[in-house]
């Protein structure tokens, strides 16, 4: 490839990041200023910090979580790499400006418990794009990257404890249900990102140790038209030498596939298991990851 080529392919893909950044962080901010400050719910990170120093000082979110993160991208210039507090940089920039333009955006509901979990759902969908996007909200998450090369404790351990922390401290100063429904909040958009970063369309992952490996997948590629990978084991037990029959196939091909062992062979040991997120033939491509 010539390099003409590499730099447009490259500003391409960056102009892809930026626009998905941009438009994830304008999720997160209209989340938070719709549904998560008119009704009072805590955040975790720095950006729950920032949310509780609105509540006590009226001072603006998007000015208090530019603040709050400088010292942390100073702390992280040497020790966290350069790309990543880069897009750290980048991703609490934007995240700062659309909660700016977005901060007279009138109340979508009263409700609190409607408002964590709708909030929960927008923001994971926010987030989610914005990971996907290669971005990053920078914040505790630079703290618990640097706390992690010096405690014995992981980087998703100490995001944990520092949320705690916070969502203390709201029940301390507040009430112990801005608490709480923080909680929900948190635990939804959790796993709407988790959903956002993997996909909706999980698949299965089939392992068949049998005696005829060649007929089931003869029969596999014959009738669901999936690719199949044999492999060599051996029992740990009895030593016996014996094939293993992979492949991976959607949620509704699981019973023909359970058919087509069933026939071939009813003494295979068959193991099933969940596949959140596949790139290849015959499913996704990588085209946007």
């Amino acid at each position: 490839m010539r390099w003409r080529d590499l730099k447009e392919k490259f500003s391409w893909q960056f102009l892809k990041h930026l626009i998905g950044i941009i438009f994830g962080a304008s999720i997160v901010s209209t989340s938070i200023n719709t549904l998560i400050i008119p009704n009072q719910i805590a955040d975790g990170g720095v950006t729950g910090i920032a949310i509780i120093l609105h509540y006590l000082f009226k001072w603006p979110v998007s000015w208090i979580i530019i603040v709050l993160n400088l010292p942390l991208f100073i702390l992280g210039l040497k020790l966290v790499g350069r790309n990543f507090l880069l897009l750290s940089v980048l991703g609490v920039g934007i995240l700062s400006a659309t909660l700016s333009l977005t901060s007279h955006f009138p109340s979508l509901t009263h409700d609190t418990l409607l408002a964590a979990i709708s909030g929960g759902v927008l923001s994971g969908i926010g987030m989610g794009i914005i990971f996907r996007s290669r971005g990053s909200l920078g914040g505790t998450d630079i703290l618990a990257v640097l706390f992690a090369r010096t405690t014995p404790f992981s980087v998703g351990q100490i995001l944990l404890g520092i949320d705690a922390v916070i969502f203390m401290v709201t029940a301390l100063l507040f009430k112990p249900e801005m608490a709480m429904y923080a909680m929900i909040y948190m635990f939804i958009a959790t796993r709407v990102v988790d959903l956002v970063q993997e996909g909706l369309s999980h698949s299965k992952s089939v392992m068949v140790v049998t005696v005829k490996p060649q007929e089931i997948a003869n029969e596999i590629m014959a009738k669901l038209e999936r690719g199949v990978t044999l492999f060599q084991a051996t029992g740990a037990y009895s030593g016996d030498e014996k094939q293993v029959v992979y492949c991976v196939i959607s949620r509704t091909e699981l019973s023909q596939i359970k058919e087509i062992v069933r026939a071939q062979d009813p003494l295979a040991f068959v193991a099933i298991s969940e596949v959140p997120e596949v790139v290849g033939e015959g499913f996704s491509s990588w085209k946007g990851h």
